[in-house]
């Protein structure tokens, strides 16, 4: 999955005092069960436990802080998406990545759902820059899943007819649409039966018949 950057440098300032990255990981919690429009500054600093004038030394404004969330997120709890492409076939792989987003349900060290599929539901035009930079990652991880499902094509573990593109759509669909049954409290056995369901969706490989 390609990491995402924030779109300016952060600004410098005295030698800080924190750790930076046990900082940004609160910053990211935060963002993640709140959303980006939803959290405040004056919240984010309570869960960050540092002064406003550290904050924009270390990382600049509010987007910018958030953009360095997303990246975080991505590289670090999000990750096993990309480790799940690794798998010997296709259908492995998505089914890796659809049962790791259902143990993540079930996770109740970490906020519900996918922080790609939910920080900015519902913004307004003021942050459309940022919507923008989040969905085109978001929308990454359906090329992704369609690159792997058209190298099952190449490689003949996914049936040649496949229609590479509408299947990744499927299931980011069944992905993401996990995150927001998470928001509503969604249990992970039942989250699991979802996946049951898509994976039956699955297109039959001649060969295995």
């Amino acid at each position: 999955m390609k990491t995402l950057k924030p779109s300016a440098g952060k600004p410098r300032g005295r030698p800080r005092s924190f750790d930076r990255e046990a900082v940004l990981d609160r910053a990211m919690r935060l963002f993640w069960l709140r959303g980006y429009e939803s959290t405040s500054m004056a919240e984010l600093l309570k869960v960050m436990q540092v002064t406003t004038p550290s904050v924009y030394s270390a990382f600049g404004d509010k987007e910018h802080l958030f953009l360095e969330a997303i990246a975080r997120y991505i590289d670090g709890p999000a990750q096993y998406q990309a480790e799940a492409l690794k798998e010997k076939t296709a259908r492995a792989a998505v089914e890796r990545i659809l049962s790791q987003a259902v143990e993540s349900i079930a996770d109740t060290s970490t906020p519900p759902g996918c922080m790609l599929a939910l920080s900015v539901i519902n913004c307004s035009a003021a942050s459309e820059p940022v919507r923008k930079i989040v969905n085109e990652a978001r929308q990454e991880t359906e090329r992704a899943l369609c690159r792997r499902i058209a190298q099952g094509i190449a490689e003949g573990d996914v049936p040649a007819q496949t229609d590479a593109g509408a299947l990744a759509g499927f299931f980011a669909t069944v992905l993401y649409g996990l995150s927001i049954k998470a928001k509503e409290g969604i249990s992970a056995h039942e989250a699991r039966a979802v996946v049951d369901t898509a994976m039956r969706a699955w297109p039959a490989n001649p060969r295995s018949l």
